[in-house]
């Protein structure tokens, strides 16, 4: 199973932390009793493991947070470099081409199986970065 999210325009940190709510919430609601979250963003590792404060701007999503993670299941939560994420890249890239919410896929497609084959057998593909100024 996979999802893609259009969630208009927020910070980078905002867009991680609501896409690994909504991954939690779909791996519980699956069955799914041990889980393996692998983040990109060191900020939102840190503020997923220190429980921000309520005031904080992502108070609300860690709340969130700690009751999905008080729940009855293992879950690990750690941070991993892009270069090994690229199946969560390429469903990102996929997001903006979508309808505003969140769409979920039971079949994988062939492209995103391409690239979880690449993370899993820890591929290394180069990045190709345009720079348009």
């Amino acid at each position: 199973m996979a999802f893609v999210c259009n969630l208009g325009k927020c910070s980078i940190t905002s867009a991680e932390l609501k896409g690994a709510v909504t991954g939690l919430r779909l791996a519980w609601d699956k069955g799914y009793r041990r889980v393996h979250l692998n983040l990109d963003s060191t900020t939102a590792v840190g503020i997923i493991m220190n429980n921000a404060e309520d005031d904080h701007r992502h108070g609300i999503i860690a709340k969130e947070f700690n009751y999905l993670l008080s729940l009855d299941w293992d879950v690990r939560v750690s941070h991993v470099y892009r270069e090994a994420n690229f199946a969560a890249d390429f469903l990102a890239a996929k997001g903006h081409l979508v309808d505003f919410g969140t769409h979920l896929f039971n079949v994988y497609d062939p492209e995103l199986e391409h690239w979880l084959l690449h993370d899993i057998m820890g591929i290394p593909h180069d990045r190709l970065i345009i720079n348009t100024i």
